[in-house]
């Protein structure tokens, strides 16, 4: 199995939320084509199929993950 280069300390992280759809994309510097690879509970990791390395995450859900999570910790 080939090596797969898993965030090797980036230099900038980018982020943008799209608070209709509830998502978060997370970048590994600016944006780029990369394959999305679901794995599960709604996190989409993005992975450049050329340079054999994660680019970046999305988030499906955030806002009600993180409301649930909240209103579980206080039962």
């Amino acid at each position: 199995m080939e090596a797969v280069k898993i965030l090797e300390k980036p230099t900038a992280l980018t982020w943008d939320y799209d608070e209709e759809a509830d998502v978060l994309y997370l970048s590994v510097g600016d944006p780029r084509p990369a394959v999305g690879i679901d794995i599960g509970e709604g996190v989409v990791l993005r992975y450049d199929e050329a340079r054999k390395e994660v680019v970046g995450l999305t988030l499906i859900g955030l806002r009600a993950k993180l409301l649930k999570g909240l209103a579980d910790s206080q039962t």
